[in-house]
């Protein structure tokens, strides 16, 4: 899967397996999004999942973050948290909705409601990882990338859920219109 001419083959296999994991962390987080979200809203919050990671890997290779065992951990690990934000920002809009918002204003109410929460518990979720960051030890430059992918991660899923999430929810949510049409008939 990645390709690197100056790697051993034996660490090249070992990263190609974390690789091969994280895809397969990746389709369970956008299964898992869809089911239980439902169509619509769960659609909304997969698209964010690969923008993020598209990003953090931009993000990744302009910090010379390398690919390796324990980066790609860190990706992994953060999957789980980096798609809580879009979760948050897209229920927010779906709640107000309900409520008779147009898509619009549902998406404004989102991002001025919980743009700083969410910013607030991303710097705290991503300050958990800072002792792995600041370890003076031989561990701790071996594990310091945890810290910065999660970091890097985490801050690109909030930009993603305070900019695109709501962008999307305008586009792809039903309004409140439909949405009372799809609750006489049966469910959203």
């Amino acid at each position: 899967i990645v390709q690197v001419a100056s790697m051993p083959a034996a660490v090249q296999r070992s990263v190609n397996q974390f690789v091969r994991s994280l895809a397969e962390a990746v389709l369970i987080v956008l299964a898992v999004s869809l089911v239980s979200l439902g169509l619509r809203t769960g659609l909304v919050v997969a698209v964010s999942i690969p923008l993020v990671l598209a990003a953090t890997f931009l993000g990744m290779w302009m910090l010379d973050i390398g690919l390796h065992k324990i980066s790609l951990g860190a990706l992994i690990l953060s999957l789980g948290l980096l798609v809580d934000d879009a979760i948050i920002a897209v229920e927010m809009m779906a709640i107000k909705l309900e409520q008779g918002y147009d898509r619009f204003r549902a998406a404004s109410f989102a991002y001025t409601s919980t743009a700083f929460p969410m910013l607030t518990g991303t710097l705290v979720t991503a300050a958990g990882f800072l002792p792995i960051a600041t370890a003076h030890s031989g561990t701790g430059e071996y594990t310091r990338s945890i810290f910065q992918v999660v970091t890097i991660a985490l801050l690109l899923s909030w930009i993603a859920a305070v900019v695109f999430i709501p962008f999307l929810g305008d586009r792809l949510l039903p309004d409140a219109r439909q949405l009372r049409e799809q609750k006489r008939d049966g469910g959203w």
